[in-house]
């Protein structure tokens, strides 16, 4: 933890107290390693609130400076980002929640913030709450159908349109316009443009089916 240098005036710390291991407890050995993980996510967020703090009321050179006494420097931005993104929220609220998932969070608050935001309405927060609601943020969601269109921009402004490609296992479609191509001496956009035309006049009511 980070300690108030010469020149530098730090806001106090909260006393953090570690829960002592007992040996006649039942499964103590057990309990004691998830007591432990409990308070390094309490200190994670303990520490974050206060380097924030700190760099809200020291002026630029003496937070530098402390920064720089301690060999932080460039290190100190992960805990700002957790800062930022639970500022909401007490360093107990997260007790039932791995280290890791802390840092998952703030270092893509803005993929998460609307996790994080429906944390602020659980009375209880805990890891398998916590993997779930992120589980749900990363579901897919079922894409709307782009609208196709055939427009391509040129760079003088205009436009013109490109018909994709035709795939048929038949490869009729194909095979009919190369033939009509040779055999009529016409460019595939002529007969393209008068099938078109043709099928207008057809739902329009002036054509009618040979059948």
């Amino acid at each position: 933890m980070m300690t108030s240098r010469q020149g530098v005036t730090a806001t106090p710390v909260k006393s953090h107290k570690f829960e002592q291991y007992t040996p006649e407890q039942p499964d103590a050995t057990e309990n004691f390693s998830f007591q432990t993980l409990t308070d390094v996510t309490k200190a994670i967020l303990h520490h974050a609130f206060w380097l924030a703090e700190q760099k809200r009321h020291l002026s630029l050179r003496e937070y530098r400076k402390l920064l720089l006494d301690q060999g932080w420097q460039g290190e100190e931005k992960k805990y700002l980002k957790i800062a930022a993104a639970f500022g909401k929220f007490e360093p107990q609220d997260f007790a039932q929640v791995e280290p890791r998932t802390i840092y998952q969070l703030a270092e893509r608050s803005k993929k998460y913030q609307e996790v994080i935001d429906r944390l602020l309405d659980l009375s209880i927060i805990n890891q398998e709450t916590v993997r779930s609601l992120i589980k749900k943020q990363c579901t897919p969601k079922a894409k709307k159908a782009e609208k196709l269109s055939i427009w391509r921009r040129l760079k003088n402004g205009g436009r013109y349109c490109q018909i994709p490609p035709i795939h048929e296992e038949s490869e009729q479609t194909g095979t009919t316009l190369q033939a009509m191509m040779d055999e009529e001496g016409l460019t595939a956009q002529q007969i393209v443009a008068e099938a078109i035309a043709l099928r207008k006049a057809y739902k329009q009511g002036l054509m009618m089916s040979a059948e």
